[in-house]
């Protein structure tokens, strides 16, 4: 990258995401809007290629296990989303890498309070760490309309008159099939959800996306449930997906976000979550979303039932969901990132 021989140090910033065009690498396009409205020189790459220390910005905490990124003199700021050490081997190791390699990470951006505090009692410097949620396009995931419920449900081939459960997310293990749950995304929980939600709702569909699948489409099969799983090329597409939904269901253990708490927000369709990751910071149930605690099949599938029972409910919620939506928009997190890269970025 010729470009950074003839920049100034720290004077650009540089995000790398998992090279994988799902949601870790849509959170570094985000940023790069940011940092463009900021008036920082940022670029998306994959390696780090120039002589010229800069501020390189990771997106998968996972990024901290690779030693090479330790051995030149940028200053490395991440994202750490979710993770605890009890969660696993590998997020143990990253929790241990923060601490070990402290010196060599400038900045820590964490989307929700839970995560914050676990990193300030594993020993992390607290003024390292800034909490920024994930944000949400509102231009890119706009409103669900009748003709536009329609219009997607013709596309998928899902019947006008079904009842439409959406999961977008990986929840299998590596980047195959995914026949190996990853249970800290609860696709155990969520199957659970729907084996109850089968009994009350005769016309029950299935929309899933995202990578690794397989368990959850092993589980809906034994079920008998219908199921349309559409795996995107672009991330920008699943707003379309969202358009076919009566519902949405997060069932995670722990999340740093999910990003389809604001996605399904800033598309007025009703959420129902459990109490994982910035759901819990910005859910209040009853009123913008359903929330249940962690591993709550019984709260969960009543919850939603009862948003789908009471059109009132689920209009109020649709309502007070898209305020949130709009709080939280990347563009009205233009002073948090101010302060994030204040004093790491020099102009």
């Amino acid at each position: 990258m010729l470009r950074s021989i003839f920049s100034k140090p720290y004077s650009r910033l540089y995000l790398v995401g998992d090279n994988a065009d799902w949601a870790l690498d849509e959170e570094t396009k985000q940023l790069a809007r940011v940092a463009k409205r900021l008036g920082i020189k940022a670029h998306r790459v994959k390696k780090m290629r120039f002589n010229i220390p800069q501020v390189v910005h990771y997106a998968s905490q996972f990024s901290l296990l690779d030693p090479s990124i330790y051995k030149s003199k940028n200053r490395i700021s991440i994202d750490y989303f979710h993770g605890k050490p009890e969660h696993g081997e590998s997020y143990k190791k990253c929790f241990e890498a923060m601490v070990q390699r402290a010196e060599y990470i400038s900045r820590i951006r964490v989307s929700n309070r839970e995560m914050e505090d676990a990193l300030k009692n594993y020993g992390v410097a607290p003024e390292k760490i800034q909490r920024i949620p994930i944000g949400i396009d509102t231009a890119m995931f706009p409103p669900q309309t009748p003709d536009k419920k329609s219009a997607a449900r013709a596309k998928l081939g899902i019947p006008a008159d079904a009842v439409v459960v959406g999961s977008f997310q990986k929840d299998g293990v590596g980047w195959g099939d995914g026949n190996e749950p990853k249970l800290i995304k609860g696709p155990d929980i969520f199957l659970k959800v729907i084996e109850k939600l089968r009994l009350e709702i005769p016309n029950l569909w299935i929309l899933l996306s995202g990578p690794s699948r397989g368990y959850v489409r092993n589980g809906l099969d034994a079920l008998g449930v219908p199921y349309r799983h559409e795996y995107l090329s672009k991330y920008a597409d699943v707003s379309n997906l969202y358009d076919a939904l009566d519902l949405y269901i997060i069932a995670s253990r722990e999340e740093g976000g999910p990003k389809a708490c604001l996605e399904s927000m800033a598309k007025g369709i009703p959420l129902i979550t459990t109490e994982v990751g910035q759901c819990k910071d910005l859910v209040l149930n009853g009123k913008n979303a359903m929330m249940a605690p962690v591993e709550d099949v019984l709260g969960l599938s009543r919850r939603a039932l009862e948003v789908l029972r009471n059109t009132n409910l689920s209009q109020s919620l649709i309502r007070e969901g898209f305020k949130t939506a709009e709080e939280n928009s990347y563009e009205s997190q233009t002073s948090l990132w101010h302060a994030y890269f204040k004093n790491l970025i020099t102009s």
